[in-house]
């Protein structure tokens, strides 16, 4: 809630997050396994971008210690990831790195803005989310594809957006899309924060 009204960054609230995590890396990671399986229209969609040698990268601003068991248990093991480092060693509490983040900005720990960036210079970049991690992403994208919390963060940021339910619903879109809407951010993303 602290993050919705705007009293806090996305950093901060995933420090207070990592705060209460209990259990050992494995037990986090099984969990994970066990409780959240991907999407099942996930891999069919990978398999179709690879035929079509489009880029795919998934981008979290999540733990990032349970992305990449996740994807392997998919088969999808060799994805490109961009995330924060959970660190938990010598008995002390976990912590994140925000090894993706902004080198100047605090406001998320993975800079969502920066990765759609950095995919740009190759091309146009198709954005999919559904929650508040993924505003600045979408503000930077090429085509967003939203559902959930992002619906209501587009429509008030004025990105144009395509539903989706699950990504047969994307690959349907870039199937048949006409124009690309192109990104609307602004030089500096309205998330900006600085320590």
């Amino acid at each position: 809630a602290a993050v919705d009204r705007g009293e806090i960054g996305l950093r901060e609230a995933s420090r207070a997050q990592v705060a209460m995590m209990r259990g050992s890396r494995e037990e986090l990671v099984a969990f994970a396994l066990e409780h959240c399986p991907l999407d099942p229209t996930f891999a069919p969609f990978v398999a179709w971008c690879r035929a079509l040698g489009i880029s795919l990268t998934v981008v979290s601003d999540g733990f990032g210690l349970y992305i990449r068991p996740m994807l392997e248990a998919a088969g999808l093991g060799n994805l490109a990831i961009v995330t924060n480092r959970w660190v938990q060693q010598d008995g002390r509490p976990p912590a994140l790195r925000y090894v993706s983040g902004h080198p100047e900005c605090v406001g998320c720990g993975t800079c969502k803005m920066n990765a759609v960036i950095a995919e740009r210079g190759r091309g146009p970049v198709a954005f999919v989310g559904e929650g508040q991690s993924d505003r600045y992403g979408a503000l930077y994208a090429d085509v967003v594809f939203a559902k959930d919390a992002l619906v209501d963060i587009a429509r008030a940021d004025g990105v144009a957006f395509l539903p989706w339910d699950d990504f047969g619903d994307v690959r349907a879109a870039l199937e048949t899309i006409e124009a690309i809407p192109g990104p609307v951010g602004g030089r500096r993303c309205p998330g900006w924060r600085t320590a």
